[in-house]
């Protein structure tokens, strides 16, 4: 079976790339083909169709985008001009579907966050005219984002995002998503957790990744706490910083590996006057980083699977994740863990039985014994470190991943599914 996966980007090291890649894996696996239709794409992206206009980043997007969120009452041409593009981007997707003789499509996080409205849209029109068989894989949605609550599309966010139609199959990637898709547009989802290959352990360090401390100027002594984070504001990253701060530790430096701009306001510059304020060490590394190594500006360029070993623990301070897959990937190296008690995590993370320094917007004293303890104590950071890997090869495995989208497409009636 030929499958196509459709989103605004597949390209880089955000949530939706990474799940999408994993369930590409689990795919080829049970023999099927996969192409991708997206915005942006890596060089090294599957076979498919590069649409600009569905990107977020997209200029007739971005104004579509900040008419409809951002003034009381947008003008008529407004939604004309949301049609009109969704007409466009619905035959660019036919286009893919006829090209690879796609069966089944896998709008990854498309129809579910309203970056791109044009292209929910499409992908809902689409689904209607073709009846094509489809599984919405929902990341984020529009209800869990302060920004996108005051609108005035909300009958389009009704019959988009997400669209609730027979010829589709819901995941969501937590519990409480589940709940709350549920509740609020009374839409049945299977619960799918960002996974990771827990069945075979990360490789160690080549040469190529034993570089990274000269080339970042960072000493063999010096302890890294990782931030893997993109920087977006409900990442909280300057709890990092606080901690880092508090710690008064001068072995520590905080790396800050994401990259900004993809919500808008001045979080990254504001952090990084937040992080000169404070006199720790730190180093925002974006520009070091990619899906594949390189060079860029004269430098090389690391994957996060190169940056990983260096690190002595992770902070994770977010406010609120869909998931959590750097979570999850701070589990698969064995690095210990300071996080915030976002939903998600106490939800389908923590009672799992994930152990962690957990800190409750505050970094009192007894957070910062108890880091200090996993910083030194190397007994308590096998222990912690060696139980949350085998709660993810248990409840974090691609073996996961490959249940939950065979159920999902026994709910359909293929004669022959995997």
């Amino acid at each position: 079976m030929n499958i196509g996966f459709i989103s605004t980007r597949l390209a880089g090291v955000d949530g939706v790339s990474l799940e999408t890649a994993k369930m590409v894996k689990v795919f080829e696996k049970m023999g099927h083909e996969c192409f991708y239709c997206a915005g942006e794409l890596d060089s090294e992206a599957k076979p498919g169709w590069l649409v600009p206009s569905m990107h977020f980043y997209d200029p007739v997007a971005k104004l579509i985008h900040d008419e409809v969120f951002k003034n009381p009452e947008p003008a008529p041409k407004t939604f004309q001009r949301i049609y009109t593009v969704a007409d466009t981007i619905r035959q660019s997707l036919e286009g893919f579907i006829d090209e690879y003789n796609i069966d089944l499509i896998v709008p990854q996080n498309a129809s579910t966050i309203p970056m791109n409205i044009s292209l929910g849209v499409a992908i809902a029109d689409l689904i209607k005219r073709t009846q094509i068989r489809t599984i919405c894989h929902h990341h984020d949605f529009y209800w869990e984002r302060e920004r996108f609550v005051n609108n005035n599309i909300q009958d389009i966010l009704d019959e988009a995002f997400p669209p609730d139609l027979k010829s589709i199959r819901h995941l969501v990637i937590s519990t409480v998503m589940q709940r709350r898709l549920k509740g609020w547009r009374g839409i049945d989802a299977l619960y799918l957790p960002n996974v990771f290959d827990f069945e075979n352990s990360p490789p160690a360090p080549d040469e190529y990744a034993m570089t990274f401390r000269d080339e970042l100027g960072i000493g063999a002594d010096d302890l890294i706490a990782l931030q893997p984070t993109r920087i977006v504001r409900r990442k909280a990253i300057e709890k990092a910083i606080e901690l880092i701060r508090k710690l008064d530790d001068d072995r520590i430096v905080l790396i800050i590996t994401g990259y900004e701009g993809d919500e808008p306001g001045g979080y990254g510059e504001w952090l990084r006057d937040e992080a000169e304020r404070s006199g720790i060490r730190y180093k925002f590394i974006g520009n070091y980083v990619g899906t594949e190594r390189g060079e860029r500006d004269g430098h090389k360029v690391y994957t996060l699977w190169d940056i990983y070993p260096h690190a002595h623990f992770i902070t994770y301070p977010s406010v609120y994740e869909g998931f959590g897959n750097a979570l999850i990937e701070t589990m698969y190296f064995r690095k210990p863990l300071i996080v915030h008690q976002y939903p998600a995590y106490l939800a389908d993370i923590r009672s799992k039985g994930v152990q962690a320094v957990e800190f409750w917007h505050d970094l009192d004293d007894d957070i910062l014994a108890q880091t200090r303890r996993l910083i030194d104590d190397d007994a308590w950071r096998k222990q912690m470190t060696d139980t949350n890997y085998a709660v993810g090869r248990e409840h974090f495995s691609l073996k996961v991943l490959e249940r939950v989208v065979k159920v999902a497409m026994q709910r359909f009636d293929f004669d022959h599914i995997y």
